[in-house]
């Protein structure tokens, strides 16, 4: 962390809590996507993995397998 973010943070931590929290709506809400076609993007994508999954074009991998494979990935 830089020194102006300590230094930020700092300041932060000694404001009231609904100050503080307040200001926490406004940095995540600063975080979400600006471009509402990107949220209309990611929509289409995950509907048309539904309906391909319902097809049984492609099947369902369980989260441990999909975890287990990542720690492979990081042994190589």
């Amino acid at each position: 962390m830089s020194t102006r973010t300590t230094e930020l943070l700092q300041e932060i931590l000694s404001m009231p809590p609904d100050e503080r929290a307040e200001l926490a709506d406004d940095i995540l809400a600063s975080l979400e996507p600006a471009d509402p076609r990107i949220l209309t993007l990611w929509a289409a994508e995950a509907e048309e993995r539904v309906a391909a999954f319902e097809r049984g074009e492609i099947e369902a991998v369980s989260a441990d397998s999909v975890f287990d494979e990542i720690d492979r990935q990081r042994t190589l």
